[in-house]
């Protein structure tokens, strides 16, 4: 069986499911299966961040969002990132994951669930976050730099941590 690969990750923008009004993609900005990546208008893609469409469900950013440098976005599950979020440089966010089939099946060969991601509007994600599979950030809702968030963010809420945790609720 010959090698495959998911491919460059060479891109153009009227490739894209959608693309608003003056976004930009600095350098080094990675696109796969741009036919279902969706962005609203001003969005600000920083440089050596992966996009990582799927051939199902899709990635979507609204308006006026700002993604630092080099993120990680898996939409397999699929992902909305609402409007006017901000998002930090090296934030991953993932919507599959492995799940255990016992101890004779290594796990990266064990069967993937898919599960959303949804991340509110004015919401922000700290440099170095993590957001796993499942998860929902309500609007307004700060998530503080190197935190991994395993469970669900209500609104206008300060976490951080690993796992994160709810610190506090924004004036």
């Amino acid at each position: 069986m010959p090698n495959r690969s998911h491919g460059s990750g060479a891109f153009k923008e009227s490739e894209l499911g959608a693309c608003g009004q003056d976004c930009v993609f600095e350098a080094g900005v990675l696109i796969f299966h741009p036919e279902n990546v969706r962005l609203g208008h001003n969005v600000y893609v920083g440089h050596y961040t992966i996009l990582k469409g799927y051939h199902k469900n899709t990635l979507e950013i609204g308006d006026a969002c700002w993604i630092g440098q080099q993120c990680f976005f898996h939409s397999a599950g699929g992902l909305v990132i609402g409007a006017r979020v901000g998002i930090g440089p090296g934030v991953k966010i993932l919507t599959s994951q492995h799940i255990e089939a016992g101890r004779d099946t290594a796990i990266y060969l064990s069967p993937i669930e898919f599960k959303p991601v949804t991340i509110g509007d004015g919401a922000d994600i700290g440099c170095n976050a993590v957001i796993l599979p499942g998860v929902t950030i309500g609007a307004g809702a700060q998530v503080g730099a190197g935190a991994v968030v395993t469970r669900d963010v209500p609104p206008y809420t300060v976490v951080a941590g690993s796992p994160a945790k709810i610190l506090r609720e924004r004036p």
